[in-house]
């Protein structure tokens, strides 16, 4: 009787260390995994950081590209011309720039 009872609890102290490893193991290739997920996630997310700041730039000299032209056409307008056809200018470089923006603003 002693020996099946030594026997038992041999069996089940092997039953629970396998289990044991099993769970170590599911722990580690789950860390793993956890850890390749994570590598993924923060790569994507340098990426979309990066791409959105490369955006931003390129909208802010943009921007002040069309400024720096707006201002010299409209020193030249109104040397040449008159206030008149500066402001018609104006009018078409601001909404130029309103639908880049949108058109930037949808494609991020």
């Amino acid at each position: 009787m002693v020996v099946v009872a030594v026997e038992v609890v041999v069996v089940v102290a092997l039953v629970e260390l396998e289990a044991a490893v099993v769970v170590v193991a599911v722990v580690v290739e789950g860390v793993v995994v956890v850890a390749v997920v994570l590598v993924v996630v923060v790569a994507v997310v340098l990426v979309v950081v990066v791409v959105v700041v490369v955006v931003v730039v390129v909208v802010v000299v943009v921007v002040v590209v069309v400024v720096v032209v707006i201002k010299v056409v409209a020193v030249v307008m109104v040397a040449v011309v008159g206030i008149k056809v500066v402001v018609v200018v104006v009018v078409v470089v601001v909404i130029v720039i309103v639908i880049v923006v949108v058109v930037v603003v949808v494609l991020v």
